[in-house]
């Protein structure tokens, strides 16, 4: 069955074009992570990981780019962190919520190109920010840089970053997927190898007990089935469809599904949490080097927000934090009002609703009940590494792979395998 589908992809031109172009888009994107700033000190790089493993995980969505101290150190990051710092603005000022909403595609073109030049200042920032984190300590990873290459430094990661951002943009638009993403995908299963030699080498160096290995790898197995299990959940609502004639033939009378997925925010909670978590701490880090007051705040910022120091601040504020976004996600991209006006536009509705607003209520009501549970589950799935290593006491597979890194992958390989199996379905139509 999936050979038969795999020859019918590349028998199809348009379908077969538009997999090689993501497929060279995502080389491009490899290639340019692989190319390194100059003047780095390999052996400081890895005290710096094994100091800070925070930004194990934050390596972990550049797919190893910041490990390798690339161009691309700073990855989608700073599109991601633009594009939460302007739909969280959507809910304080009115026109850019009627902007995105409201006026449409021309709407949604615009807030996006907000976005964009959002992009730019956030990446100078963290790329500032992350270049003289690196030049911090006794042993700095980087080492002084004159000031015009300080800041042909930061242009270059600048660039890199909005170039990744315009890639993921390119193949939303023409390929088959959300971009980022996919981006972010290739990332982790690029460096996988890598993360699983580390993580077993790091296992072995430990030396625990048996059972911490037994409930390891339970608890990991446990994590993987729950993630599979969540990302497929979903509930059905019924929809029924009136009849229509028109001259002598009939329309309509077919009854069908409205399915809301148990997570229809998907895995952007969990990266729009991360992206807010770990910015303020490379600020903090940053900042502690200026002395006096500022300094003092700064330092105890980085000290709270430190995983290894303050392990349950920082998993409570987690936790809420992918909760939240789960919320505000879902509300920004699913609007029950809409979905209703569709339905009444197309003469369904819900047996035992009225079209309409009650309509909507009902879909609102079910919509919540279902983000109650789809919420804490997300939240549970991101704080659970570090649970697990907590209590086995073998802390790689929280910061080398993780259940967030799990969940991209199950979430965007099932959402491409949904969109090619919706292409193919399409030009079997077509065919008819």
């Amino acid at each position: 069955m999936w050979f038969h589908k795999i020859t019918q992809i590349f028998k199809i031109k348009d379908l077969r074009n538009k997999i090689l172009f993501i497929l060279g888009m995502l080389a491009i994107f490899r290639l340019m992570a692989n190319i390194p700033m100059p003047g780095v000190n390999r052996q400081a790089l890895e005290m710096f990981f094994g100091q800070f493993q925070t930004f194990r995980l934050v390596n972990l969505f550049t797919g190893g780019a910041l490990e390798k101290v690339s161009i691309m150190m700073l990855g989608v990051g700073p599109y991601i962190t633009g594009t939460i710092i302007l739909q969280l603005l959507t809910m304080i000022f009115p026109q850019l919520e009627k902007m995105y909403r409201e006026e449409g595609e021309a709407g949604r073109q615009k807030f996006n190109q907000y976005g964009r030049i959002l992009t730019v200042p956030l990446a100078v920032l963290q790329a500032y920010a992350m270049i003289r984190l690196f030049q911090r300590g006794q042993n700095p990873v980087i080492g002084h840089l004159s000031p015009l290459l300080l800041f042909a430094s930061i242009s270059v990661i600048t660039a890199s970053s909005l170039f990744l951002m315009w890639l993921g943009e390119l193949i939303s638009e023409k390929g088959i997927g959300e971009g980022v993403s996919l981006l972010i995908f290739a990332g982790i299963i690029s460096d996988f190898p890598n993360n699983i030699s580390q993580m077993i080498n790091i296992v072995k160096s430990q030396q625990l007990p048996l059972y911490s290995y037994l409930l390891f790898l339970s608890m990991t197995l446990l994590i993987i089935a729950g993630v599979v299990l969540f990302t497929a959940a979903r509930r059905n609502i019924s929809v029924s469809y009136a009849k229509r004639v028109r001259g002598t033939k009939v329309y309509g009378g077919a009854s069908t599904f409205l399915p809301l997925n148990i997570n229809p925010a998907g895995v952007m909670p969990i990266i729009f949490a991360l992206s807010i978590l770990t910015f303020p701490g490379m600020i903090a880090n940053f900042l502690t080097g200026f002395g006096g007051a500022i300094g003092k705040i700064a330092q105890s910022i980085s000290v709270f927000l430190n995983p290894e120091i303050n392990p349950f601040p920082h998993l409570t504020l987690y936790f809420l934090l992918v909760c939240v976004f789960t919320y505000f996600y879902t509300a920004v991209t699913f609007d029950p009002k809409n979905v209703s006006e569709n339905l009444q536009k197309m003469g369904g509705f819900i047996p035992g609703i009225r079209p309409g607003t009650s309509t909507a209520n009902y879909l609102s009501h079910i919509l919540n009940r279902i983000l109650l549970i789809g919420a804490l589950f997300l939240g549970m799935i991101a704080i659970m590494p570090s649970i697990v290593g907590q209590i086995t006491k073998i802390v790689a597979f929280q910061f080398l792979i993780g259940g967030t890194g799990i969940l991209i992958i199950v979430s965007v390989v099932l959402d491409t395998i949904r969109q090619i199996n919706a292409q193919l379905e399409m030009r079997e139509y077509e065919t008819l």
